[in-house]
């Protein structure tokens, strides 16, 4: 009989999927645990491995299909001894349907104007010769390659058995230069300006969703506060002067503590809002939020109130770069308690996050901004960073978010305390 492989459920909010490439062609032959397969899910792009062996008889979804819905069947596998030709045959009865995309809209446009014809664009599509064989190739490193007009077949992958990554693909350089047009582009419509159509990936749509369904949910509120940061700065200075190099702690590292640190001194900021009831958490699980390619993400660093500056920093790192590669786990960017959001590096003074379901409480980092200060009665120089804690009002009150960024206030104005 044979075994039908079905769009997994990749993360516990996943209801579909786009399924972005096949690493295995029909005829071929797979066992338990090979990569076959990869999924776009509204986090990241993750790897679909074998639970079984024998072979591909049909692939059922083409690869770049999105709105794949969970548990659809994606592919058929025969078993030893099967007739692969038979197999093939077999009609294919999901226990769910496979979400087709949604038609383009039709927007009424005014009467025809007349618009002078334009030469076309040259495009420059990632190409691959059937005579080379497959080039396997991560989605991300497909697109940046599709951008800059490179050939996949002239880069060698440093990644898993030769596979195209990310990296491979921006230290490649461009051959030749396209040329520049002069002439004005084209308006659809007299009073619409030209526009380029990108489609939206699965990770932006969920992100929009789920921050629509924030805002109009979650009735948040805002408390902010000015962090003065020299002494933080100076403590930095010295933690990386005495590492010699073994390790970099950022200030982010240290605000992650800070916040880790306040909310085991203040847990009741540590819940979130279950409809019938509150739940409060026992372990701080912080989630940081990191920009990537079309989106972002928010791996956690967990148990963060045990963990020492160095083992935040260093944890921090190694998560940073999976989530731009696009190789997080989903344990390691599922749940969280709080999250900390981190725009600073951009020089922004202050903003306001949405919160982020069902937690609590997201805190907004803005830049360390020197500014004139009061110290003992006289006028100084001081280097001050902005915080703004948004709550969700059903699970915490004024006070308790108040109580909250004292404690982290406290713990970056005097953070010796974050080293021990």
């Amino acid at each position: 009989m044979s075994i039908k492989i079905t769009m997994p459920a990749l993360s516990p909010t996943m209801t579909e999927g786009t399924l972005s490439s096949w690493l295995v062609a029909e005829g071929d032959s797979v066992v338990s645990g090979q990569v076959i397969a990869e999924i776009e899910t509204d986090k990241a792009t993750m790897e679909v491995e074998a639970v079984d062996e024998g072979i591909i008889a049909k692939i059922v979804i083409d690869a770049n299909t999105p709105n794949v819905a969970v548990n659809s069947v994606i592919a058929l596998l025969a078993e030893e001894g099967e007739d692969v030709s038979e197999v093939a045959k077999e009609s294919v009865e999901s226990s769910a349907p496979v979400a087709t995309p949604a038609p383009t809209p039709t927007v009424s446009k005014p009467a025809p104007v007349n618009v002078a014809p334009t030469a076309p664009v040259q495009s420059n599509p990632v190409q691959s010769s059937p005579a080379q064989g497959r080039i396997f190739a991560s989605p991300l490193a497909k697109r940046i390659a599709e951008q800059k007009g490179l050939n996949l077949s002239n880069i060698t992958g440093s990644g898993p058995k030769g596979r195209i990554i990310k990296m491979d693909v921006e230290n490649a350089k461009v051959v030749g230069m396209q040329s520049m047009s002069a002439t004005a582009p084209a308006r659809p419509t007299p009073f619409e300006p030209a526009y380029t159509e990108i489609p939206v990936s699965t990770m932006r749509s969920v992100i929009a969703k789920r921050l629509c369904q924030s805002k109009q949910e979650v009735p948040h509120f805002y408390v902010s506060a000015d962090v003065e940061i020299d002494k933080l700065l100076s403590a930095r200075k010295y933690l990386n002067d005495i590492a010699d190099g073994a390790y970099k702690v950022s200030v982010n590292d240290m605000v992650l503590k800070a916040v880790a640190v306040a909310l085991r001194k203040v847990p009741e900021a540590n819940v979130s809002w279950a409809e019938t009831m509150v739940k409060a958490y026992s372990a701080v699980d912080v989630s940081v939020a990191v920009a990537i390619e079309g989106g972002l993400i928010t791996p956690i660093i967990r148990n963060a109130d045990y963990k020492s500056l160095v083992e935040i920093s260093t944890e921090m790192k190694e998560l940073a770069g999976k989530a731009k590669s696009g190789s997080l786990t989903p344990e390691q960017f599922q749940g969280g308690t709080v999250s900390v959001s981190n725009l600073g590096m951009f020089g922004v003074k202050q903003f306001n996050a949405i919160v982020n379901p069902p937690q609590a409480c997201i805190v907004a980092v803005g830049a360390g901004m020197q500014k004139p200060i009061v110290k003992d009665g006289q006028l100084a120089v001081g280097t001050v960073m902005n915080l703004t804690i948004s709550a969700d009002h059903r699970a915490v009150d004024g006070a308790v978010a108040a109580q909250f960024l004292s404690a982290i206030k406290e713990g970056l104005e005097e953070p010796v305390a974050l080293m021990m």
